[in-house]
């Protein structure tokens, strides 16, 4: 298990290894947003801050208990996180609430977890006192970290930690239902952990550069504590920081050495889009042996376009591993091993609709999919019809299932839906199985495809269409769309039939000389040729404004919701931006 000692049954036995073996070594780098270093951890002052703060914690909530972790960016969130893991107390990362908190999903968590504390920092407290004042009824305590002194509060005495112990409430995203809180033991953490070591062959040296914030699964799994396990530096950067200059976290992995960084798909799209030769001086990638690729569909056209770009910096194609994973199964669920390129299959877009695989029968039916690897030792896949729960073969299209110690304990406080989803059972086999809700099938090598989500596969006149294939064609259209910004769902009619709606944003620099009708006859006609559909209605709307999850994953439902009330932040308050096919 990586040189850690065989009992390792938590975090807070890694932690206690690597503060015994390189109390020197940095763990945590945080920079600052204009570049240069703004704190950083080594792995003793890591063990020794937690130690000091559980001391804090354990005086106001007891283990099995609650935490809020409410931060900015920064790493104070790191020395929370593992002090609640110190005290046995469930943490729970929770993003900031935006200042119109019409969309925000923070009330909802909050009830359904009845957290006993909310620890933050005086600069969440300084900064944003509308979140300090929106909590000061609420029946939990407020702790700041900035009041733990590590040389003058005494640890407490140790809490004994079980493999069954929760160690955090992961929240789900929200992109296709309200957020339940998805239960990560101890066990699992270590489990997945070592999946994602043995799956990207990760080594004390291996220096990893994220920016996806912490409070999501992506960022606090496979960026943070994936780091922490295996004994790495992990360098981070505030998620403003690399949207408003995306070549920031390239050049941050250039100057660190990194050899692990990964994001979304929609990350090394902006990338290229951002590129300009003379910001990219001196560049050296040809250190980064593991760029990962998750959270959303990968697009075999983006790695593509980002080989092309960048290979000329030392970027080797063979870096780029595609991978699939979810919070219920604490992160990883597969990976593809090993140097070498990411594994694309070409078919038929017509019969993909069906959920059935064939060649293309000619070029405009060529679609490409792009593997995501395989499972790792302990766990176990399969693809299922999800109305006979009978398991399908290779290069059938269903249900992805997984079964393994990384798979969670449930939701919070939610029988039901743990039961249908953390409990299904294969006709057949033995044991229980997670239903994911993504499409997907197996190859002939056991390589995993995905293909959709089963909520969000749009069916107009009996034809299956995955919104993401609707939403890439339209923004394809015209140079005024803006990519990974548009949400393609179905609604109905006012005589009862189901429609194509599409809601996209425009680019910043075009939404005032925006020749409307023109961007709308080109959506139209893109995926009319493309997909054989007629688009009932479009809906421009400003930069920014279409409901995305924090992981960037576009939420449809809730689009749809906020199409149905009018209450889309329309390109235009003078002009109808509202076009449908009637019109």
């Amino acid at each position: 298990m990586n040189g850690l000692p065989e009992d390792v049954t938590s975090l807070t036995d890694v932690l206690a290894h690597w503060a015994d073996q390189q109390p020197n070594a940095r763990a945590y780098v945080f920079l600052k947003e204009r570049g240069g270093e703004d704190a950083s951890l080594t792995f003793g002052q890591l063990k020794a801050g937690a130690n000091a703060l559980a001391a804090r914690i354990a005086e106001r909530a007891q283990p099995g208990e609650r935490a809020i972790l409410l931060f900015q960016p920064g790493l104070d969130f790191i020395v929370a996180f593992f002090g609640c893991l110190q005290a046995g107390v469930i943490a729970v990362p929770l993003m900031v609430p935006r200042r119109t908190s019409a969309r925000d999903s923070s009330a909802a968590i909050l009830t359904d977890c009845t957290p006993r504390l909310l620890i933050t920092n005086s600069a969440l407290k300084e900064s944003r006192p509308d979140v300090i004042e929106r909590f000061r009824d609420a029946p939990f305590d407020c702790l700041l970290t900035d009041g733990t002194d590590d040389t003058q509060v005494a640890p407490g005495p140790a809490c004994a930690i079980g493999r069954d112990d929760i160690a955090f409430l992961q929240y789900t995203s929200g992109s296709t239902s309200t957020p339940k809180g998805v239960m990560v033991s101890h066990g699992n953490l270590i489990d997945n952990l070592e999946m994602i070591r043995r799956g990207l062959g990760s080594t004390p040296e291996s220096t990893h550069v994220g920016w996806i914030p912490l409070y999501h699964d992506m960022g606090l799994v496979l960026n943070a504590l994936h780091s922490l396990y295996v004994g790495a530096n992990c360098v981070l950067m505030a998620p403003s920081a690399f949207m408003q200059r995306p070549l920031s976290w390239l050049r941050a992995i250039s100057d660190y050495r990194a050899v692990e960084a990964g994001a979304p798909n929609f990350a090394y799209d902006l990338c290229v889009n951002r590129f300009r030769q003379e910001h990219t001086r001196e560049l050296d990638l040809s250190s980064w042996k593991v760029a990962y690729n998750a959270a959303e569909p990968v697009r075999a056209d983006t790695l593509e376009r980002f080989v092309t770009t960048f290979a000329r910096y030392g970027f080797d194609r063979s870096a780029l591993r595609p991978l699939y994973g979810l919070a219920e199964a604490t992160l990883l669920v597969s990976v593809r091993r090993g140097a070498m390129a990411p594994v694309t299959r070409t078919v038929s877009r017509a019969a993909l609709k069906r959920h059935q695989l064939s060649a293309p029968a000619t070029d405009a039916d060529r679609y490409s999919l792009v593997g995501c690897g395989h499972t790792v030792s302990g766990e176990k896949l399969a693809i299922v019809d999800p109305q006979t729960q009978r398991e399908l073969g290779a290069n059938y299209i269903g249900e992805i299932w997984v079964s393994g110690p990384n798979v969670a304990q449930g939701y919070w406080k939610n029988a039901g839906a743990t039961r249908d989803t953390f409990q299904a059972v294969i006709e057949g086999r033995t044991g229980v199985w997670l239903r994911t809700g993504d499409l997907g099938f197996l190859d002939e090598d056991s390589e995993l495809f995905v293909t959709g989500r089963i909520k969000d596969i749009i069916i107009i006149r009996g034809n299956n269409h995955y919104p993401q294939d609707i939403e890439n064609t339209a923004h394809n259209s015209h140079p005024a769309l803006r990519r990974d910004c548009g949400a393609a769902f179905a609604a109905a009619n006012p005589n009862g039939s189901e429609m194509l709606v599409i809601v996209h944003e425009v680019e910043r620099a075009q939404r005032h000389h925006l020749d409307v009708d023109e961007v709308l006859g080109a959506i139209r006609e893109a995926v009319v040729n493309e997909h054989e559909i007629a688009v009932g209605e479009i809906v421009l709307v400003r930069p920014g404004t279409l409901p995305k999850t924090t992981s960037g994953k576009v939420q449809r439902n809730l689009t749809r919701v906020l199409w149905q009330k009018k209450d889309l932040d329309t390109q235009s308050d003078d002009a109808d931006q509202r076009h449908t096919a009637g019109r």
